[in-house]
């Protein structure tokens, strides 16, 4: 239940972020989100794990702010990866990726505060 729960709360950050950035799309309409969610979860899971281990030096310097980077380049690679996703540059992947980050953080947050009750 819980997996079902983000894999939602990540498409709808997707559909938050392509209303917000101008630069990102995705074509398509539900379906298709729910799709670039799973796309985005799978290759974040997979390279984004990796790549964070690898770059875990320079995200201690960084006080935690190079993470946006790495999401930021997986965000680009889900890109090229379909073709219902369309991100423009990477400026646009970085701040796609902050408000994706900041709304699943939100989001969790608030399924955490109703589970509890």
């Amino acid at each position: 239940m819980r997996l079902l729960f983000r894999w939602a709360a990540l498409a709808l950050a997707f559909w938050a972020a392509t209303s917000i950035v101008p630069g990102i799309t995705v074509n398509g309409k539900a379906g298709t989100y729910l799709w670039v969610a799973l796309l985005f979860g799978l290759i974040n899971a997979f390279f984004g794990s990796v790549v964070k281990i690898l770059t875990f030096p320079v995200t201690l310097v960084t006080f935690g702010l190079f993470i946006f980077i790495v999401n930021a380049a997986m965000l680009m690679l889900t890109a090229r990866w379909s073709d219902a996703l369309y991100v423009k540059d990477f400026w646009t992947a970085l701040w796609a990726s902050l408000i994706i980050s900041v709304i699943t953080a939100l989001l969790r947050g608030l399924f955490k505060k109703s589970r509890s009750f």
